[in-house]
């Protein structure tokens, strides 16, 4: 193993937190000087339901005049979430009567906050979740009973629960991903020892993200979550109801014609795909892998260098660099392989237990309308046969 080519991985390198992951610090839940989109903010729920965002929207000459030079990356953030709920609203107010064309003065700075974070003008799940939360109480932690969502659609128990187990999830993963990179480089300096240790900090965290993602039931009905949850969060890639895509107005570098951008899907989310990086999964190629690999444009620019990051660590074999570490060492440290084993184990059963969510909260609802597709995900991709592929690869990597 060509140890003394890799240089240690840090998760601070990408911004990202051994206690909270890829979640950022507490999101900002206004925009300075900015009392149109504020509003918006704080109303679009009143207005969905109501079936008045196109007239609010429509009304407004502008919705933010200047994009301010000197905002921070969270106050970016902050807008492009606002932005990205209102411009879904707008799609999709009259239910399977989606609009075709954006008007500029929404069009415009969605198109142009989503140049500066280096992500498309949709709704992604850094927006949907990631940067959409707030601590009830400061002085305690980020957990479910003291998160609740800045932002939402309708609002209502099941849309704000749905959302924020996944938020819990992503904190419960930082301890994890700290613990997948102390594996990784304890490979690198052939300490199995510090493999050990990573590994079994990365199967704790595994453990309670499994447990959180048990309890999505609790509180999010599938009905419901399929009728009033999921509508919103379409888009207008593989869309039978917005064949051509959508048209922004305004928008010079798109030329008024129609893009596809793909749904906001839990599938843009960093964690499983790091996770497969890092124990050095092998999906082979199939329609839901070439999906996943579009799901990163969808990423933040520094989750996604992490993930590429990973994928980069492999031995002078051409094998992940911790599986393969763990493998030439099964026989002189066998505790090492029964750890990796619990954690390719523990991955697996998180694959399982979404499969079955994605079975029971889109394939078995009964489709109404063509905008809101049992057959496919939010992302606009057939699911159901690929999910259970990628579990039988996860579930092989510890048997072949």
């Amino acid at each position: 193993m060509n140890s003394h080519t890799f240089q240690p991985l840090s998760l601070a390198d990408f911004g990202i937190s051994p206690e909270r992951g890829f979640l950022p610090s507490d999101p900002c839940e206004t925009l300075p000087d900015c009392p149109t989109l504020n509003h918006l903010s704080l109303e679009l729920p009143k207005l969905l339901s109501a079936r008045q965002v196109h007239r609010f929207i429509d009304d407004q000459s502008s919705l933010l005049p200047s994009i301010p030079s000197r905002w921070a990356e969270d106050e970016y953030r902050t807008a492009m979430r606002i932005l990205s709920f209102a411009g879904h609203a707008y799609v999709w107010e009259t239910p399977g009567q989606p609009v075709l064309t954006l008007p500029s003065q929404l069009a415009r700075p969605w198109y142009e906050i989503g140049q500066k974070l280096g992500r498309p003008p949709v709704l992604s799940y850094a927006s949907y979740a990631l940067d959409n939360w707030r601590r009830l109480d400061k002085t305690k932690p980020v957990q479910l009973d003291n998160i609740v969502l800045l932002q939402n659609f309708l609002g209502g128990l099941d849309e704000e629960w749905f959302v924020v187990v996944h938020l819990q999830i992503e904190h419960q993963a930082g301890p994890g991903l700290a613990g997948l990179v102390r594996a990784i480089n304890g490979a690198v300096k052939r300490n199995g020892d510090e493999v050990l240790v990573g590994l079994r900090t990365l199967a704790s965290a595994q453990t309670t993200m499994r447990n959180t993602l048990l309890r999505m039931k609790e509180r999010c009905d599938p009905y419901i979550y399929y009728t009033r949850v999921r509508p919103y969060i379409h888009a207008w890639k593989n869309n039978p109801s917005l064949p051509d895509g959508l048209i922004y107005d305004g928008v010079e570098a798109y030329a008024e014609r129609p893009q596809q951008f793909r749904g906001e899907t839990g599938a843009q989310s960093s964690i499983v795909p790091c996770l497969d990086a890092g124990l050095g999964i092998d999906h082979a190629p199939d329609p839901l892998t070439v999906y996943l690999q579009e799901m990163r444009e969808y990423m933040p620019p520094r989750h996604r260098a992490f993930l590429q990051a990973l994928e980069s660590q492999t031995d002078d074999k051409s094998r992940a660099l911790l599986s393969g570490y763990v493998r030439d060492h099964r026989g002189s440290h066998p505790e090492l392989w029964s750890a990796y084993c619990a954690c390719v184990d523990l991955l697996a059963q998180f694959r399982e237990i979404h499969i079955g969510y994605a079975d029971s909260y889109i394939n078995r609802q009964h489709q109404t309308s063509s905008t809101n597709s049992t057959a496919v995900g939010t992302g606009g991709t057939p699911f159901m046969t690929y999910l259970q592929k990628h579990l039988d690869e996860t579930k092989q990597a510890i048997t072949a």
